[in-house]
């Protein structure tokens, strides 16, 4: 695991991607990229979870033919559309069939039936310092409800900072992910992937949890360490890795 600065809990209200005003101790509530560029590739693990119509309510990991990662605070929807950089087409739509919460705000998604999409690997750890890649259909503007959820998946190069630079940040099992100066995530983005490597070879690190200010994009955002809970996970899905 790799050496953070351990933060206590503060009772210091921020923003969360969904835009409601929490205390950091609390669980947030549900929730695009701003300055970001369209996804230079299919990602094959990238998830839009959606309601029963093919709305995006928010991003997810495949991490195994029937699982998927996201953030517990976008609870269970009706399905998943996997493999595609267009939420409303193309890869392949899987009913969702139960939502279990691993810790933090990370959760499992178990799918009614087996993806066929190839599921990323999570990484074994993620390091200060580390470069990663922010993946999401979240708004592309900075203000809450400037804009709806872009079709094309944007992506965004960035890197996990120290904690210090998170207010409210819980420590060991989140990641300081950083951003400001009109980059980062935003609304729409909750549950999607931070991930490190490169084409053929990308490791998840991260779900996208909450902000740290409002509007978007000027200051890091928390995201929950999936590595931090990798065994937990491996255990779950019932496998020794994460494919």
């Amino acid at each position: 695991m790799r050496k953070r600065r351990l933060l206590a809990a503060v009772p210091l209200a921020f923003m969360t991607l969904s835009g409601t005003s929490m205390a950091s101790a609390e669980p947030p509530p549900p929730s695009g990229i701003v300055g970001g560029v369209p996804a230079t590739e299919t990602y094959s693990f990238m998830a839009s979870l959606q309601g029963s119509g093919g709305n995006h309510s928010c991003g997810g990991s495949l991490v195994a033919p029937r699982w998927v990662v996201t953030a517990g605070h976008c609870g269970q929807p009706a399905q998943v559309r996997i493999g595609t950089k267009t939420y409303n087409a193309g890869g392949e739509v899987v009913k969702v069939a139960a939502r279990r919460a691993v810790g933090g705000d990370v959760a499992l998604l178990q799918l009614s039936s087996a993806a066929t999409s190839a599921p990323i690997e999570i990484a074994a750890d993620a390091p200060i310092g580390v470069a990663s890649r922010i993946i999401g259909w979240g708004q592309t503007c900075a203000t809450r409800g400037c804009g709806g959820a872009p079709v094309n998946l944007q992506q965004l190069d960035t890197s996990i900072v120290d904690d210090n630079r998170c207010s409210g940040i819980t420590g060991a099992t989140e990641l300081c992910v950083n951003g400001g100066g009109g980059k980062g995530a935003c609304y729409g983005d909750s549950g999607g992937p931070a991930v490190t490597g490169g084409p053929g070879a990308w490791k998840l690190i991260g779900a996208t949890s909450r902000g740290t200010a409002d509007p978007c994009a000027t200051s890091p955002a928390i995201y929950g360490d999936v590595t931090a809970y990798r065994a937990q996970i491996l255990e779950i899905i019932g496998t020794g890795t994460s494919r």
